[in-house]
């Protein structure tokens, strides 16, 4: 398709995802893992330790009543407990420095991969529900890599340390607890394949409801202006609803494992207690050593259970880090060709030859279009809604490529050049302006980097921004506003114009870039674009007549192809042309769209 990206999805099972994390990040964090690890097996070998001593504590000391060996008893617990206290200290802060950091390199990388992909995609795709989905996702891969390292690290060398202690007192009992295995595994592969699919469907559900929340409060003067507050409301309450109800599902198939696994436990411990009892009472076995089993066995219960639901928690964090993934694998569409040169910009004409284009599945937008844009010079596009006059714009900077045809500037095919060369050669000033967090400078600025406070102040003055900039709080450090709301259309306009022409780049895109402006602003701003129109290449859609006699050159665009062509005199000459009808039409107080409209009908497809 010409208007999207290639997504290549291939989630797989947990072990797969968990080995591509690994592979991703395993290696950057040997050394921190090493510190991490070693704490983790500090706590397992002091956890067993203290299941061990209390055989001596119970025979030696308590049964025999050997004073001693309190005092070394004591020590030795105070000793385990001081080294368990550290290890916990230190295997927790470099767990969570990884975390910290996994977190912030795919949330980098995320955004690095999103401004690869196409135009197309980000269109297709509801920016606040991408937005939404993202924040609620990134942290899947480091609960991935937590989950692993803590259960294999600490809860196995742990489980695997008491059970040592264990066998070590009594073997047969020992292989007596292992039968409340096999139903306890039957049962968590179950529950983990309900688990799989509501986690999904919660992730997608609250994703909606916070996409729906920042659209409203993005929209809020239009939700209130149509008195939507009710129907959002309700529609806020579904979602809330519906992510409530399954969040709840969650939790009944998550904690299914706790009665099963406390059942089992119940079962082994207090069959171990009456053992233990009957050889205390009948055959006078000294009770230490069962009373060190009983005590690594209650000791290894939750390690074992943290164990047994590991796969249940696993599989919610990698429903998260796969959908992290669906994102990372979208494979960008447009990719510099292999070999591809920077564009050198000499003259900066453009030849549009032979363009059609279409968005994805719908029809043709665009029909084997043909003109040229000659450098340094105005090519003004007129044209209904629809005619293909801001494809023709989008299909410069290649926000899209055409399905047929090509653009050639100064005779190089673009589709050959490095996207990013070609688009430093571009300026655009959008019809919708739109500002960034940060200061009014740093909105200017966005359009040159490396530009001085000096060239900043000076491209607001062309762009007649000055004056208002000035009457700000704190001038061009004034902070902007969400999207700029603090600021006029008129203004916001301004400072758009301000960060094109700060750009200093040979081509200019104009797509009615005068439209918010109040009549007052549009003369001063005329002025500040003819100055910065002098020696540069202009694209302008234009629907008013006073941009439009400016241009040396006029497309006149009809459902995709190209009409009429010419200069303002001599298109307004033609008798019965579409442009002279549209110039009457204006005349008689309609506005451009409405005037090339009524040309449409009027005209008839013989135009065309």
């Amino acid at each position: 398709m010409a208007n999207s990206d290639e997504q290549r999805v291939d989630p797989g099972t947990i072990w797969a995802v968990l080995r591509r994390i690994l592979s991703e990040n395993g290696r950057d964090y040997v050394g921190t893992y090493a510190i991490a690890i070693s704490c983790l097996v500090v706590v397992a070998l002091t956890t067993a330790f203290m299941a061990w001593i209390m055989r001596d504590v119970v025979d030696e000391a308590l049964a025999k009543q050997r004073g001693e060996v309190i005092w070394s008893i004591a020590g030795a617990i105070f000793l385990a407990f001081f080294l368990r206290g550290l290890a916990t200290y230190g295997q927790a802060v470099a767990l969570a420095k990884i975390s910290n950091n996994v977190v912030a390199r795919y949330q980098r990388r995320l955004f690095s991969h999103l401004m690869e992909l196409g135009v197309g995609f980000l269109g297709e795709t509801r920016s606040a529900h991408l937005a939404a989905q993202i924040s609620q996702n990134t942290t899947g891969i480091r609960d991935v890599l937590n989950l692993t390292i803590t259960s294999l690290a600490r809860d196995t060398l742990t489980l695997i340390a008491l059970l040592g202690v264990m066998i070590y007192h009594d073997a047969m009992l020992t292989m007596l607890t292992f039968l409340a295995g096999p139903p306890l595994i039957l049962a968590l592969r179950y529950i983990s394949r309900r688990l799989r699919s509501v986690t999904r469907e919660v992730v997608n559900v609250n994703s909606r409801v916070y996409g729906v929340m920042q659209e409203t409060l993005q929209g809020i003067s239009i939700v209130k202006a149509f008195t939507m507050e009710d129907q959002l409301r309700d529609r806020i309450d579904h979602l809330v609803s519906e992510a409530e109800s399954r969040s709840n599902r969650i939790a009944r198939l998550t904690e299914r494992t706790s009665p099963l696994t406390d059942t089992l436990a119940g079962i082994a411990i207090a069959g171990i207690l009456a053992y233990a009892a009957y050889q205390a009472v009948y055959n006078n076995v000294l009770p230490g050593a069962l009373i060190s089993f009983i005590t690594a066995l209650l000791l290894a219960y939750d390690p074992a259970r943290r164990l047994a639901r590991l796969q249940v928690n696993l599989e919610r964090a990698v429903v998260n880090a796969r959908m992290i993934y669906e994102i990372l694998d979208v494979v960008p569409h447009q990719p510099d060709v292999v070999d591809a040169a920077d564009l050198k910009v000499t003259d900066a004409r453009i030849v549009f030859e032979n363009l059609s284009f279409g968005y994805g599945e719908t029809s043709p937008v665009l029909h084997d279009v043909s003109f040229v844009a000659e450098g340094g010079r105005t090519t003004a596009l007129v044209g209904p809604s629809g005619a293909g006059k801001t494809t023709i714009v989008s299909l410069l900077p290649r926000f899209y490529d055409p399905t047929g045809g090509r653009i050639l500037i100064d005779g190089q095919d673009i589709a050959k050049v490095t996207k990013s060369s070609l688009r430093h050669a571009i300026a655009y000033v959008s019809q919708h302006p739109y500002l960034f967090e940060g200061t009014i400078a740093d909105n200017i600025r966005y359009g040159r980097p490396d530009a001085t406070d000096d060239e900043v102040k000076e491209a607001a003055k062309l762009a007649y921004a000055d004056e208002f900039i000035l009457e700000q709080p704190q001038g061009y450090e004034t902070p902007v506003a969400d999207g700029g709301s603090s600021l006029s259309g008129g203004q916001r306009q301004r400072l758009s114009i301000a960060r094109a022409l700060i750009r200093q780049a040979p081509i200019l895109l104009l797509d009615e870039a005068t439209s918010a402006l109040d009549t007052e602003s549009e003369v001063l701003v005329q002025k500040a674009l003819d100055t910065a129109m002098e020696g540069r290449t202009v694209l302008v859609i234009a629907h008013r007549l006073s941009t439009i006699a400016r241009a040396q050159k006029i497309i006149v665009m009809l459902r995709g192809r190209v009409a009429e062509e010419g200069e303002h005199g001599e298109l307004a000459g033609r008798k019965d042309g579409i442009y002279a009808r549209f110039l009457k039409m204006q005349a008689l107080g309609l506005d451009g769209d409405a005037a090339l409209e009524l040309n449409t009908v009027h005209a008839g497809k013989g135009d065309a």
